[in-house]
């Protein structure tokens, strides 16, 4: 399982919010170039539709491919009291021949993305790791180098953490801890419910700049 939110920043903002969490998690970021492939399966394979990935992070000196199955989220009155979506989640390392593979087990192309960025791993009450990443739609079929953004001007911030059915509460409740201190810059809530971007986020932003950071707690 994963617990999961996400948010919105202008790209203009980016640098101060790369500039708190540095302060706040005190690691080095890394680099990322995600390429994303997503797959869905053909009639064939069930009365069900299902997804998978295909993820490279092109950063890396050799190519390695992880495939990735997002499955269902929880649900009941408890789930709906939480901020953070809890979900299901599986992967694995698959060799260069797995879009074949899927392919030859009858699923289709839905769509590639280019997720270009960096990301913070670090402990805090749970392991969490923040991406921050401009997404952008492939113009010919696996052309990473010909990318355009999506939403120009706007990057994608997502905080996760791994989580198991037995510690999800307190790995939740560290998530939200952890996001109230970005709440200056960004508001992060369940995929899918976006609030669009702060208003706070120009003066907060500024503030940061001017101070590099501070020291947060």
């Amino acid at each position: 399982m994963e617990c999961v939110v996400q948010g919105i920043i202008e790209t203009q903002h980016v640098e101060a919010l790369e500039i708190l969490l540095q302060g706040l998690c005190g690691v080095h970021k890394e680099r990322l170039r995600i390429h994303e492939i997503c797959l869905k399966s053909g009639p064939n394979l069930g009365v069900v539709a299902s997804e998978v990935r295909l993820v490279c992070d092109l950063e890396q000196p050799e190519s390695t491919w992880t495939v990735r199955h997002i499955g269902g989220a929880m649900r009941g009155a408890g789930a709906e009291q939480i901020s953070v979506l809890v979900r299901t989640m599986v992967e694995s390392k698959v060799g260069k021949n797995a879009l074949r593979l899927f392919y030859a087990l009858g699923y289709k192309l839905d769509h590639e993305l280019l997720r270009v960025g960096f990301t913070f791993h670090f402990q805090r009450g749970a392991q969490i790791t923040v991406t921050v990443s401009s997404v952008n739609k492939m113009l010919k079929l696996h052309a990473t180098d010909e990318a355009v953004p999506v939403t120009p001007g706007i990057q994608l911030v997502e905080v996760t953490a791994p989580a198991s059915a037995e510690n999800y509460s307190e790995v939740v409740a560290a998530v939200s801890s952890f996001c109230e201190y970005l709440a200056p810059l960004l508001h992060l809530s369940k995929p899918g419910i976006s609030t669009g971007v702060v208003p706070t986020a120009a003066a907060a932003a500024a503030s940061l700049m001017s101070d590099g950071g501070g020291t947060p707690l």
